[in-house]
Formats: structure tokens, sequence, C-alpha cells
């Protein structure tokens, strides 16, 4: 084998790596300007500047939103995993599970408050977001399920309660007690707690 055949996968492999970085700062460069200006408002343009590469480059890794936002939202949730609601069951009193397990969420919608609201915000003008953010919607279904479990309800009372929870976990309740009404996040999440716990109770 010449030096030059031998030098080729090593250079192969340089290169790949060279792509994989770009690529990488790419996807940083729009999750940031997304958490910042929002979907809507980031165009390619701004991404190509921010990652300093061109317009070309950009297109050239992501050929289509669709493609971009996937890396998005793979990268974004990669770093900022959504809490993990699924070990409140171990938890026998159902009001503790769902007071623990709406803190958790609060303290996650807090952190990370700029960048959901962008996306639900932007969502309408851009249908592209809505497979990503209907992964979201499902976490917050499943999480509605795991915490209606153990509470012995007549079909009224469930259905009830069960409204009740959804809106406990929703981004925009948190944010109407948190940031319009000021509360604190324990104080929103015992707010809700109080809400579910009526909804359990017969209507007079």
């Amino acid at each position: 084998m010449s030096a030059k055949a031998a030098k080729r996968p090593y250079q192969m492999r340089r290169r790949a790596e060279a792509q994989a970085r770009t690529r990488l700062r790419i996807t940083e460069s729009a999750v940031e300007l997304h958490g910042t200006l929002g979907p809507a408002r980031t165009s390619i343009s701004a991404i190509a500047s921010h990652a300093r590469v061109r317009r070309a480059t950009v297109y050239r890794h992501f050929p289509d939103e669709a493609a971009l936002f996937a890396a998005c939202s793979a990268r974004w949730l990669e770093v900022n995993p959504l809490p993990d609601l699924s070990s409140s069951p171990q938890v026998r009193d159902p009001q503790l599970r769902l007071r623990r397990a709406l803190l958790e969420l609060y303290g996650f919608y807090r952190s990370k408050a700029q960048m959901i609201d962008n996306l639900l915000r932007d969502e309408p003008a851009l249908p592209v977001l809505t497979p990503h953010l209907d992964g979201y919607r499902n976490y917050l279904q499943a999480a509605r399920e795991t915490l209606l479990r153990g509470r012995r309800l007549h079909h009224a009372a469930r259905r009830r309660t069960s409204a009740a929870i959804g809106h406990a976990l929703a981004f925009a309740t948190w944010r109407s007690l948190a940031v319009e009404q000021q509360l604190s996040d324990s104080e929103a999440a015992e707010l809700m707690c109080g809400l579910v716990a009526a909804a359990t109770r017969p209507l007079r």
C-alpha cells in the first residue's frame, strides 16, 4: 500500500470529525437563537453568522426546516431532559406524589421558561414544530395518568380530577401563577394541589 493510500482513511476520519463539529456548532447556534429570539424569528443567515459558517454550509447539513428542528430538539432534550415523573407512583399518598411532581416540573419550567414560551408562541407560525411539541404533550398526558393512579374516584370525580391535574401540569398554568402572579414554585404547587383535592370531592 502506498503512503498516499495509507493516509486516506485517516484523512477521511478527520474530515468526518470536522463535519460533525460543524454540524454540532450549527445545531447549538440554532438552539441558542431559538431560546432567545424564538424559532419564527431566527433566520438561516442568523444561524450561519452565529455558527461562523456560510449559509450554504447550514443548508448542506440541514436541507430543510424539518431536519434543522429535529436536530435542535434532540440536542436541547439531550442537554435539558424533561423531569422523570415515572418514579412518582412509589409514593403512596397521591397528594404527596402530586406535590413532588409539580415541584420538580415547576422547577424545570422556571429554568427553561424562555425556550418553552418561544416554542409555544411560534408553533402557529411554524407547523414544523408541532411533531416535537406533541412529544412534550404526550409526556404531560403520561404524567397525568401516573398522578391519577391510586385515587379511588367515581366517574365524574375522576373526570374532574384528571382535568385539574392536567391543568396543574400545563406550562401556561405555571406561567400564570409564577410569572404573572409572582408566586413561588412551592406556592403554585400548593395551590394546584388544593385544586386537585377539591376536584376529588363531590359537588354540592
